[in-house]
């Protein structure tokens, strides 16, 4: 049997190492496109409800509308000419953000206008960004990379100037006309967006605290914690293992009921100020870079001119929760892609 075992082994290890690379290619490769485009995700936190959503409940549910694949070229052997890379929808009229590269480097910003509605646009070669092509480059970090900072910075210069809705990275279109169509045919869910959105901000919180100050902080308030360690000096052999269990066992929780609580506070006091709220999966610390427990990692939209306010509250936040080792990172604005109406985080394409 453990020969057959061992047999069986040998012969799936060269597949499950591939798929492991993969998936671990995979998981780096969205953590790079999450941050260069500003930290955004849109699952709740594991095992914490999402919270209801606050913010214009008669925001209408926005269809995404569906960039046209783009193919090979008229020979078969190949993509040739050029698409379209959008960026981002606006009001007609407004000015192209300026002082910005595009995502491809021989290419320059350019708006295309249907009615009173336009989107930012460069072009891009389709032998680099073509259907074929652009799935081997996605899986090139370092083009990733680059291209993702290139397509967050021009929304970064539109949102600066103007209201926008953003759209997702390698929405890519055929044609002028192709960008026109999507712009006609989306028009109302898309205007209603930009209502939606207009004189507000989307800003981002991330609540980080001091593991083991915590875990003094949970210990000191539950008297439960020193009967077990009274209980637990009088014990020896196989009973003071199990009470010792039992005790790190109830510690854990207690710390866990502490992290839920002040997380739940900081985010109620957040979302009364905000016009709308949702929780986003917290972050890898790894990946990040922060050092501690990441508690809450919220995105919140914010009424332009009470954004001083904002930065008011989260100081007062800070300082109400020093001595738990707490801090609270404020960030943004942002290309407020958790805020489109219908929740969807990634907008169009």
């Amino acid at each position: 049997m453990v020969d057959d075992l061992a047999a069986w082994a040998r012969e799936r290890a060269p597949d499950l190492l591939a798929r492991a690379e993969a998936e671990a290619v995979a998981a780096l490769r969205d953590a790079l496109i999450e941050a260069a485009l500003g930290r955004k995700g849109a699952a709740a936190s594991a095992g914490r409800p999402r919270p209801p959503r606050s913010g214009p409940e008669a925001a209408p549910s926005h269809a995404a509308p569906e960039a046209p694949p783009l193919g090979d070229g008229p020979s078969g052997d190949g993509p040739s000419g050029d698409g379209l890379w959008a960026y981002c929808v606006l009001p007609a009229g407004e000015s192209l953000p300026r002082g910005v590269d595009a995502v491809h480097a021989a290419g320059g910003l350019e708006r295309v206008e249907e009615g009173d509605l336009a989107a930012v646009v460069s072009r891009v070669p389709l032998s680099e960004f073509g259907a074929g092509p652009l799935r081997e480059n996605l899986n090139d970090l370092h083009w990733l990379e680059r291209v993702a900072r290139a397509h967050e910075s021009v929304l970064e210069r539109a949102l600066a100037q103007s209201t926008i809705v953003p759209l997702r990275l390698c929405t890519i279109y055929e044609s002028e006309q192709s960008v026109r169509d999507m712009l006609e045919r989306e028009h109302d869910s898309l205007a209603e967006a930009l209502d939606a959105l207009a004189g507000r901000e989307e800003w981002g919180v991330k609540l980080i605290a001091d593991g083991r100050r915590l875990a003094d902080e949970a210990r000191s308030r539950d008297s439960e914690v020193a009967v077990l360690e009274d209980e637990l000096g009088a014990r020896t052999g196989g009973g003071a293992y199990m009470l010792r269990r039992r005790l790190e066992r109830h510690i854990r929780e207690a710390v866990d009921s502490l992290c839920g609580e002040l997380a739940d506070q900081v985010h109620a006091d957040l979302q009364d100020w905000a016009s709308d709220a949702v929780v986003l999966t917290p972050q890898n610390p790894e990946l990040s870079g922060h050092e501690g427990s990441m508690l809450l990692n919220g995105a919140y939209l914010v009424e332009t001119e009470r954004v001083d306010g904002l930065r008011a509250l989260v100081a007062e936040l800070e300082e109400r929760h020093r001595e738990l080792g707490v801090r609270i990172e404020l960030t943004g604005p942002w290309p407020p892609y958790n805020f489109l109406p219908g929740g969807r985080t990634a907008a169009l394409g």
